[in-house]
């Protein structure tokens, strides 16, 4: 009970890609390139494992970004075709590819990373993919003239992509959905529908991550602008409860969102944001373990996976490690109480 996990990312190290930064440069070219990416993965792993955490991921290592690294073998995509476009409704801005003709998935996209990552660990792994709403809001339109149609399209190069994934032995894909706290209607409209066909024939555990963001300031300036609770979640919870997705991964340590709300999510697996990644102060494991009981108040102890907020990229790694070992402890410190009890 109370199995630990991350959200996807984990900071690179600074002989891969320059440190503390969203799309960070790599450093090495070439043929090094490859082999730092493939030794950053072991390393992610293995922070992972000595930290405590039960279902590892690994750590987006071979991925500038989270939407972008998929989109690379995408056909129909413009990348020199950049554009200001404004993102997660017009939060921030930023310079995106054009999609210029019918989408199509050229070859696999993380299969390689995905089968290293498999190889190299025993543990439950999972796997990330960006989400379709949030690709849709991520690159600029030139050719579908319709967003709904644009996301089913990129749905089904997911999907082909997860199904080869769940193949490979991944145990559970996650797909990043941080446009669903912006666009709540269409969530409920199209959104969760983008994602079934994501996930159809899928042979794996299948997660979708809502968050309120990277620890960047356009984030943290949003986040102060919501109010004294935040309450997104309410409203495309029911959704999520009735949908087809076996996990809901969201943030709750140190955000407004009402506890309360997790009851919207019955039946769902909840992996539980209990690290903040929009801090560089580390957690003490007790403070993880009262976010963790106060979550148990309305969720089942069964359904509940102890989880950072967000990704972790842009982190200093020795805070990111501190962080996990945190998040495996205060886990550690409940299942004891509850054992205790029992």
């Amino acid at each position: 009970m109370l199995e630990t996990t991350v959200a996807g990312s984990l900071p690179k190290p600074a002989w891969l890609a320059r440190p503390k930064m969203l799309w960070a440069p790599w450093v090495p070219e070439g043929e090094a390139l490859a082999e730092a990416k493939r030794d950053a993965t072991l390393l992610a792993l293995k922070m992972q494992e000595d930290a405590g955490i039960d279902i590892v991921s690994d750590g987006e290592q071979s991925r500038q970004h989270f939407v972008h690294g998929f989109l690379a073998e995408i056909d129909g995509i413009d990348h020199a075709r950049k554009v200001t476009m404004g993102i997660r409704n017009n939060r921030y801005e930023a310079q995106v590819p054009t999609v210029t003709g019918a989408l199509k998935r050229r070859r696999p996209v993380h299969g390689l990373e995905a089968a290293i990552a498999r190889a190299h660990t025993r543990r439950r792994l999972k796997f990330t993919l960006p989400g379709p709403m949030t690709i849709v809001d991520t690159v600029a339109d030139g050719h579908y003239g319709d967003r709904v149609t644009m996301a089913m399209a990129f749905a089904d190069c997911l999907n082909a992509e997860a199904r080869e994934l769940a193949a490979i032995g991944v145990d559970v894909i996650q797909f990043d959905e941080p446009a669903f706290n912006v666009y709540m209607k269409d969530v409920k409209d199209w959104g969760i529908e983008a994602l079934h066909r994501a996930i159809d024939g899928v042979g794996a555990k299948t997660a979708v991550h809502i968050c309120y963001g990277y620890g960047i300031k356009a984030n943290i300036d949003w986040k102060q602008s919501l109010g004294g609770e935040w309450r997104q979640y309410e409203e495309i919870f029911p959704a999520l409860a009735q949908s087809r997705i076996d996990q809901v991964s969201l943030e709750c340590i140190h955000s407004k969102v009402p506890v309360e709300l997790l009851r919207l999510l019955e039946g769902k697996d909840v992996l539980l944001g209990a690290i903040d990644v929009a801090s560089d102060t580390i957690e003490s494991p007790e403070e993880v373990a009262s976010v963790i009981r106060n979550a148990l108040k309305h969720v089942d102890i069964s359904r509940i996976h102890p989880c950072t907020n967000c990704g972790m990229a842009p982190m200093d790694r020795r805070v990111a490690e501190g962080k996990l070992a945190a998040l495996a402890q205060g886990a550690a410190i409940v299942r004891h109480e509850l054992r205790y009890r029992r």
